[in-house]
């Protein structure tokens, strides 16, 4: 039960950093609560798999709200296009796709897990079934790790990569800040990230299942009374109130959450000025100038969101169209640039991609990803108080820092880390 490093979580970091480590030489274990490794990468990219975002270091550290400057080393030391060729070397060929977010040729998330997996057990790593639920100590540093079942395993080098809290059917149960805690580190605040949001709009459940491709999106702080996020992109009206990628993007900027602070703005048309807006409306109601307004929007709105908007116009549904004032048109014109949806809440953070807070950046060094109180102790990927946008950015960032922590331990073990 003696090895030079062991790895807790097997997941994005800790199967990148295990067979790092394996490939170097190191007698390697990573124990892992599933029978599976990496259960939470198989439902990525809704099942695809979006492994890296194919940018500089400088566009990836701005994708990275959370603690950003914290993770300069680690992706300069393992990049994106070190993720891309790496997997291609791995002999799992990669495509880019809009907004540089890079997925298998074969669309297929599980295909990446098994690479990862291979990547560790073709190397020599050993994956093992079990809970870890101590760090054991001695005069030291860390010394191995104990599981639920009273199994000790022992090692000078032990790396926590167990994950958040999000998506708990996959393992992640906040199991690492546990570990974390034994070792004296503390826990910031734990919020979701990445993550539906709950509107204060009951009108969002009349258009839900509709998916918005091309809108624009801005978020409003109501307390500050300014901008926080702008973005373009595919938006998705549910029973509750938004998803979609723009705004799982949307949520992350959304710091100190209580009901009404925020306000989503949602442009329907960001193709066209207001002026070019109300040209379009003119030409649309002198079309259907005889019909009934709630009947003169299908050329311009999807249908499950025509009702919505005639409500929110206050256009009478009755009125015709030869009859809507010009005040009445820049009103509408003005509503479909700025349909507001004010935010109650955040989803439950199960339902979160990612887990924001976690292990204090400030008691890790940026430049090893080793514990700045215990020595041997390193810690990786989402476990860390570090989260980024979507599209590949924090399944680079677990990339990374397994990397970067791997790198350390085979120094440290003597031995030479390669890219």
């Amino acid at each position: 039960m003696e090895y030079d490093v062991i790895v807790i979580g097997g997941g994005a970091a800790g199967l990148m950093a295990a067979g790092t480590c394996a490939k170097g030489g190191l007698r390697t274990l990573v124990l892992e609560r599933n029978e599976r490794p990496a259960r939470k990468v198989m439902i990525t990219g809704k099942g695809r798999c979006n492994v890296t975002n194919d940018c500089d270091a400088q566009d990836f550290i701005k994708a990275v709200p959370v603690n950003g400057r914290f993770l300069y080393s680690a992706v300069a030391n393992f990049t994106p296009q070190d993720t891309m060729l790496f997997f291609e070397n791995e002999g799992l060929p990669l495509k880019t796709e809009r907004g540089n977010r890079v997925f298998p040729k074969s669309d297929r998330a599980v295909d990446v897990v098994d690479t990862l997996t291979r990547f560790v057990t073709k190397n020599g790593g050993e994956i093992r079934q079990g809970r870890a639920q101590k760090l054991l100590f001695d005069r030291v540093g860390v010394c191995g790790a104990q599981t639920e079942d009273g199994e000790k395993y022992y090692a000078d080098a032990v790396l926590v990569s167990t994950g958040g809290l999000s998506y708990p059917a996959t393992g992640s149960t906040g199991d690492g800040y546990q570990l974390a805690k034994q070792a004296g580190h503390t826990i910031t605040k734990l919020k979701p990230s990445l993550v539906p949001l709950v509107a204060k709009n009951d009108w969002c459940r009349k258009a839900q299942g509709l998916a918005l491709k091309n809108i624009a999106v801005r978020v409003f702080d109501n307390g500050k009374s300014r901008t926080v996020y702008d973005d373009f992109g595919e938006l998705l009206f549910t029973h509750f109130g938004l998803s979609g990628p723009v705004i799982l993007s949307a949520s992350s900027h959304m710091r100190e959450m209580e009901p009404g602070r925020y306000s989503v703005i949602i442009d329907l048309k960001p193709a066209l000025t207001l002026p070019q807006l109300d040209a379009r409306l003119q030409r649309d109601f002198e079309k259907y100038s005889n019909r009934d307004f709630a009947n003169a929007l299908g050329d311009l709105l999807p249908k499950s969101l025509i009702s919505v908007i005639i409500k929110l116009s206050l256009i009478p549904p009755e009125e015709k169209v030869h009859q809507i004032t010009r005040g009445q048109r820049l009103q509408l014109a003005e509503l479909l640039k700025n349909l507001t949806v004010t935010i109650e809440d955040f989803r439950p953070i199960e339902e979160a991609i990612v887990t924001s807070g976690g292990i204090n950046t400030k008691e890790v060094n940026p430049k090893t990803m080793e514990s700045k109180l215990v020595r041997g102790l390193f810690f990786a990927g989402e476990v860390l108080d570090v989260d980024g946008y979507t599209g590949g950015f924090n399944l680079q960032i677990a990339f990374s820092t397994g990397r970067l922590a791997a790198g350390e331990i085979l120094e440290r073990k003597g031995k030479n880390p390669t890219k």
